[in-house]
């Protein structure tokens, strides 16, 4: 238990109503949770109001609420707490109650469209290479060095980061890698913690269902660089024009990577193929086990990283070329009929491009390159036909089918999708709308030497259909089939 008014560290409020000197049990934003002697903060959400369930949260124990607006209705010996802003309130609590865990580690925040997942995980498998005790904060899976829990969101909410952090702390866990999403920025859920750094990979079309233009999807990633004290390190993309956006108004020191610009790390490609790719980072080669010019990007910001964060250029090249790749992130298998499957996470038209770019750098162009797409539902509609035109004018046949449709029609959203296609590129596209059938039959198109992509659900093993989530993992299902036209 701790006492209310020390929970209060931090937080602007507006009025007091009750005593602070309470006793707190436990934290909740979901009054379903409640229990005696607990605090309940009562959050806006884009679908749910928590002040509609005040009373009820108060039925269920409640001692204390946290609200934005007071109730016309108090009740005797309930403290209320009005503050400015609900979100920002529970993040600095959340801090406050599991003791300001981010302080006792080193916490560096990944944030940008594409590569927050790769740069995360593998800067994690890199210092457990290096001795380390680590903590990963990311969308496929958090880590408590080597204790595993399953993810649920890309930036879980405030009280969820600062549980995991204070178990990573109570382990002894050193450096923790974190991957920060627009919507955690916008939503706070980071407020409150103690960043030693931040890296920005790029920005590219996204989350626009979310945030109403580009420039406010933006200005969110630039306002978790603004909010870095003096102490922390921002580290930068400065091939995307993004990247000096991002370090104008921040305290923190600047240093910036590029594989095209000067940079404090530059990298060059010498090779790029299947197996890997050469790298010159700096002044040293370097061989690594990723496939693509986004991937150089990737693990020079894993490079610039280790180095800032102290570890020895040497020490760190010779781990980076250890480095695996990351699940459903162009993870790939060949089929003893020499068909190459690859499954990526690309849901965005940049990380589309990226992917498709790439094996066609690599590919002799002798031989089909199937792209099975979708999109998925109650997300950004406006980078359908833009997908749609992406995996036709750089693959040789296509087949659009479902991703996640969520409460959308499959249908309407594969003819969202079409609307892209170019004349000319018809001819190549297909549309399937069951996603196993549509895997079925780009393995049975496949001839010797032919690569398939499966692009848009990477590492997820289901597939979420009218509020139901099933079964589906997009490396076993084609896997499955390979091993089928083989018999």
């Amino acid at each position: 238990m701790m006492a209310l008014k020390d929970i209060l560290y931090r937080v602007t409020i507006n009025a007091v109503v009750g005593s602070t000197l309470v006793d707190i049990n436990a934290i909740h934003f979901d009054s379903r949770s409640i229990d005696k002697n607990d605090l309940f903060v009562a959050i806006k959400g884009t679908i749910v109001d928590g002040h509609n369930f005040i009373e009820k949260a108060i039925e269920k124990g409640a001692t204390a609420i946290i609200c934005e607006k007071l109730p016309d209705n108090l009740n005797s010996g309930i403290t209320y707490i009005e503050v400015e802003n609900a979100a920002e309130a529970l993040a600095y609590i959340a801090s406050n109650y599991y003791e300001m865990p981010s302080k006792n580690l080193k916490l560096v925040g990944v944030t940008g469209t594409n590569g927050k997942t790769t740069v995360a995980t593998l800067l994690y498998q890199l210092f457990k290479k290096a001795g380390y005790k680590v903590g990963l904060l990311s969308t496929v899976k958090i880590m408590v060095d080597n204790r595993e829990y399953k993810a649920t969101h890309t930036t879980p909410d405030s009280l969820t980061i600062n549980k995991y952090l204070k178990e990573m702390s109570e382990e002894g866990v050193e450096f923790c890698f974190m991957e920060v999403s627009s919507h955690g920025i916008h939503q706070y859920r980071t407020s409150g913690l103690h960043f030693e750094g931040g890296i920005f990979t790029n920005l590219t079309h996204d989350h626009l269902d979310y945030h109403s233009t580009f420039a406010e999807y933006r200005d969110v990633k630039k306002s978790f660089f603004d909010n870095l004290p003096s102490t922390s390190f921002a580290l930068v993309n400065i091939d995307d024009k993004n990247g000096l956006v991002m370090l104008q108004n921040t305290k923190a020191r600047k240093y910036t990577y590029a594989l095209k610009t000067y940079a404090d790390y530059r990298v060059q490609i010498l090779e790029n193929e299947f197996r890997g790719l050469l790298l010159k980072i700096n002044d040293s080669e370097v061989w690594t086990k990723l496939i693509g010019n986004f991937n150089a990007y990737n693990m020079l910001a894993i490079y610039g990283t280790a180095n800032l964060l102290g570890l020895e250029k040497d020490e760190s090249l010779q781990l980076i070329s250890s480095l695996e790749s990351v699940s459903g992130r162009f993870q790939y298998l060949i089929s003893d009929e020499k068909i190459t499957a690859i499954v990526d996470y690309a849901h965005t038209p940049d990380a589309l491009k990226n992917v498709l770019e790439t094996i066609n750098n690599i590919r002799t162009k002798n031989e089909e390159l199937i792209t099975v797409v979708g999109c998925g539902g109650d997300r950004d509609k406006t980078k359908r036909p833009v997908m749609g035109n992406i995996a036709s004018t750089l693959s040789t046949k296509v087949i659009i089918t479902s991703d996640n449709p969520r409460s959308e029609v499959p249908e309407i959203i594969i003819s969202e999708i079409e609307k892209g296609v170019e004349p000319q590129n018809l001819k190549k596209v297909v549309s399937i709308v069951d996603r196993k059938q549509a895997i079925k039959t780009a393995c049975q198109l496949a001839k010797p030497n032919d690569i398939i992509l499966i692009a848009g659900k990477g590492h997820e093993t289901y597939q979420e259909i009218k509020g139901e989530r099933f079964d589906f993992d997009d490396y076993k299902i084609v896997q499955e089939f390979l091993k089928q036209l083989q018999k």
